[in-house]
């Protein structure tokens, strides 16, 4: 038999044993003042199925908000380990009266334990474990939960899966690895125990959040003898659930924000267009290709360098021969003069070497260790490697230090922002590792460097040495049971690399504060976010840090961006792109988000490349990322590329006040930045399984064209008024595909829905710096009611603390447009144009402030559009009327 079959064997096995488990009893059953506790005894006899059965349990329930319950089952003793606080601080109730006030109730039956979770207003049951025991052991975690037939489910991710969950036979396992080329139905990079799910009967949206860092299947099935349901397997911590009431898609999502806390801004030029690839092999290729994005006149707002700028890929280096010092702060000083960004990645693994960084990192013990206390060693670029314990204080002093050194405006490489990849962690050697070094001498580790390359093109404005020569925790310690199998446990969760050790850290590693690896193997990766955000508010403490990370838990949203990881250039992977940007943007509070804009693996091809081109400008974070093996991809490669990048950054540039302003709402109150169909249609049966089309923000929906070589797309268009973004074009909606056809490759359908006034530069611009000097045009798109509304956030773009904002509130009824709001960010930009859309009959006029524009001011086109030049400055409102 082979280790698949017995896996799934030993599964089977165990599922059959879980029936027979006894469960537990609810004694001592107590009400407080914002919900009940209760002791949960065990009911029989310990099975002890993947390990030692907790006789000892305390329930929890506290109704902390209208919307949100939180139940929580764990260890009297408080030994089992928990989520720490640093990683994700508990929200804090607001004192709901034993329910009273709340949209839910938690109904309680005693003997046997189990509980239900209703919505209050109609009795619907939302969450169920009765008819299947609880299990609650020292190394797994089983609880099971029984669903409608065939449930609208979204989220549990990270994955490249459909959007709506399969819910036959289907597993989702939350184990952070290294995953080339991003599978399907494998575990990815981050973790995300967060699902909706939509009672489209109702028309009502639910949200389930499970705060557990371990590993875990998530099994969603229906079988005769089970009926439909969800059970939760993991490898340890406790039952540690939110649930959110909506009712609508929006509603759990800003409630979702509640828990696991707002998305953090970005700097506006961070939603610029920006460019990498692994292999610039030297300073004179990374400058050449921001030459020829100049030459094509394509707008590049960040240049990026892979590992390929360290001295045998050794963190906080730079190759002297490739990427010498004094090279690189000129061409970042090129940049920063042109109004452009440079990025660079880091890594956390560091060269177990005789260097200052390794070096600094012994010294403040920040690496984690062996038992026996040496340091713990795998194998990733550069070799033998150390890797940081970011749970350590002194790791932050750490990496504050290397960043300060060696990111030194003045004395190293002034990067604007940061890269991080490897963190979940990745290591190259297969467990036991026992030899490292041999390892990476056997595997070629560090890759040896490339040939200098000795000519190159003359490149205009660059200095001359650019130009080729003339030739949580709050009480027991929570640090986890003594005793258990941390390599090897006997619950087997179906991690595509196989054992939890393999291609990562150890697990049995134990943290500086205790915790082991086992329990927090999927907090790495954010771990490592949180600290090296820390190390950029380091260098610069008043501006924001921008870091995009590969690994992600929940919360991270709140101090990082996520790029969907290493893809590959196919089709396959140009649609997945879009259920994974909905899926972080829409459910896990992760807006800036974005996949490698034609294909990170593999070859691209100029059809492919220009169709990804279209669609990444819709993508909160829009970067070009290639591997070292795969051929030159840059926009400027091919014509048609080219010419589907002008159009579709002009759009996007056009379009950035608007996605800056989605991402604020975001940051403030959790409102999506993009959106699902059904997140804007929740009673349309029919958006619920669209996964290859969004809403970027709420009003521009993306309708790409997704087949190879196609020129055609079919597309829903819910029961509503639309208009063409690009011809302004009213279309109306019946609640039903249309399929469009001689699509271009350097076009994407947009549509503007209905009811919204979308704010827009009036002109594009080669930076962002020179947009934001652009004056603003307004698009009035009434809905079928007649009414429109958009808002229009403004600030400075950059620092933390705003010292003055504007918000502009724009509503359209009965013919006339009112702007409003707070008018504080002292701007010299106007309102030049105002369009409104669907206009069936010329007006006889029209009024600003009451006051007749003149004839001239204003035009009537197309018979549809009526277009009036108001120039009114973004300081104050005003009010536009057709008569």
């Amino acid at each position: 038999m082979g280790l698949r079959s017995s896996v799934v064997a030993l599964a089977f096995l165990g599922i059959a044993r879980c029936a027979t488990c006894p469960g537990y009893i609810a004694q001592n059953v107590s009400q407080t003042s914002t919900g009940l506790t209760a002791r949960l005894k065990l009911a029989g006899s310990a099975c002890n199925i993947y390990g030692t059965d907790l006789d000892d349990l305390i329930l929890s329930v506290e109704y902390q908000t209208a919307t949100r319950l939180h139940v929580q089952i764990y260890d009297a003793a408080q030994q089992v380990y928990q989520v720490p606080s640093f990683v994700l601080d508990p929200p804090k109730g607001s004192n709901i009266s034993s329910g009273k006030g709340s949209d839910l109730d938690f109904i309680l039956n005693h003997h046997p334990f189990s509980f239900a979770v209703q919505r209050k207003s109609n009795q619907e049951t939302l969450f169920n474990t009765s008819g299947s025991p609880l299990i609650f052991e020292s190394q797994y975690l089983c609880l099971r939960t029984s669903l409608p037939t065939d449930p609208n489910i979204y989220g549990l991710g990270e994955d490249t899966d459909a959007f709506r969950r399969n819910t036959t036979n289907y597993t989702r396992t939350l184990w952070s690895r290294d995953a080339y080329e991003v599978p399907a139905g494998t575990n990815l990079y981050g973790n995300h125990p967060i699902y909706f799910e939509h009672r489209q009967a109702l028309n009502q949206t639910h949200g389930v959040f499970l705060l557990n860092s371990n590993g875990m299947d998530i099994k969603i099935n229906n079988t005769e003898a089970t009926g439909q349901y969800l059970e939760y397997n993991t490898l340890g911590g406790i039952v540690d659930l939110y649930f959110m009431a909506g009712p609508s898609p929006i509603d759990v999502a800003r409630q979702y924000s509640e828990v696991v806390g707002k998305s953090v801004m970005m700097p506006y030029w961070g939603h610029g267009y920006h460019q990498c690839k692994y292999g610039y092999s030297q300073w004179t290729v990374v400058a050449e290709v921001v030459q020829n994005y100049y030459n094509a006149s394509i707008p590049l707002e960040t240049m990026w360098t892979d590992i390929d700028y360290m001295d045998e890929r050794k963190v906080f280096t730079l190759d002297p021969t490739h990427f010498p010092l004094e090279k690189m702060q000129e061409l970042v000083t090129y940049l920063h003069d042109h109004n452009q960004h440079y990025i660079v990645m880091v890594d956390p693994a560091v060269a177990y070497q005789n260097y200052s960084a390794f070096n600094n990192g012994v010294q403040l013990g920040a690496f984690l260790k062996n038992r026996n206390g040496s340091i713990f060693q795998g194998v990733v670029w550069p070799g033998v490697t150390a890797f940081p314990d970011w749970m350590n204080p002194d790791t932050q002093t750490y990496w504050d230090g290397e960043f300060d050194s060696f990111f030194n405006a003045e004395t190293g490489v002034n990067i604007d922002a940061l890269w991080i990849d490897m963190n979940e962690a990745s290591n190259f050697c297969h467990y036991p590792c026992s030899d490292p070094s041999g390892y990476a001498t056997t595997n070629g580790f560090p890759p040896p460097a490339p040939p200098l390359i000795t000519t190159w093109p003359h490149l205009p404005g660059f200095p001359a040495d650019f130009q080729p020569p003339s030739k949580r925790q709050p009480g027991g310690n929570m640090t986890g049971l003594p005793g258990r199998n941390l390599i090897n446990p006997p619950y087997r969760i179906q991690n595509a690399a196989g054992g939890l050790s393999n291609l990562t850290i150890s697990t049995d590693l134990i943290h500086s504060n205790g915790l082991a690896e086992y329990d927090t193997h999927n907090l790495y990766g954010t771990t490592m976010s949180s600290v090296s955000r820390n190390a950029l508010l380091s260098r610069r403490p008043t501006v924001r840090p921008m870091v995009i990370t590969r690994s992600t838990f929940a919360g991270a949203g709140a101090k990082v961006g996520h790029w969907l990881g290493d893809n590959a250039s196919g089709w396959q992977w140009y649609r997945n792109s879009i259920s994974g940007i909905m899926a972080f943007a829409g459910i896990y509070q992760l807006p800036m988000v974005g996949a490698d804009v034609c294909g990170y693996a593999l070859n691209t091809t100029s059809t492919l490349c220009s169709r990804w081109a279209m669609l990444g400008a819709f993508y909160p974070f829009y970067r070009n990322h290639a591997s070292n093996d795969a051929a030159p991809q840059e926009f400027y490669n091919w014509p048609i590329v080219a010419s589907a990048a002008r159009k579709a950054i002009a759009a996007r540039y056009q379009l950035l006040d608007y996605l800056y302003t989605a991402m604020y709402h975001q940051s403030t109150d959790g409102t999506p930045t993009l959106n699902p169909l059904f997140f804007l249609y929740p009673s349309d049966a029919n958006t619920l399984n669209v996964d290859l089309q969004f809403f970027f923000g709420q009003s521009i929906l993306v309708s790409p064209v997704t087949d190879e070589n196609s020129t055609s797309v079919t597309m829903y268009l819910p029961n509503n008024q639309f208009y063409d973004f690009w011809t302004l074009a009213p279309v109306c909606g019946k609640g039903a595909n249309v399929t469009l056809t001689n699509i271009a490759f350097d076009d994407i359908p947009l549509h503007i829905r209905g009811g919204s006034v979308v704010p827009m530069r009036a002109q594009s611009a080669n930076t962002t710096t020179a947009l934001r000097q652009q004056n603003f045009e307004l698009l009035v798109a009434p809905g079928l009611d007649g009414t429109a509304s958009g808002s229009l956030y403004l600030d400075d773009g950059e620092s933390i603390v705003q010292n003055a904002t504007s918000l502009l509130n724009f509503t359209y009824r009965n013919r006339t447009l009112s702007v409003g709001g707070t008018f504080k960010y002292a701007t010299n930009n106007s309102i030049q144009t105002v369009k409104m859309l669907g206009v069936s009959q010329a007006p006889s006029s029209i009024s600003l402030n009451g006051k007749k524009l003149m004839s001239s001011a204003w035009t009537y086109t197309n018979g549809s559009v009526v277009s009036a030049n108001v120039s009114m400055p973004l300081t104050k409102g005003f009010t536009l009327s057709m008569q």
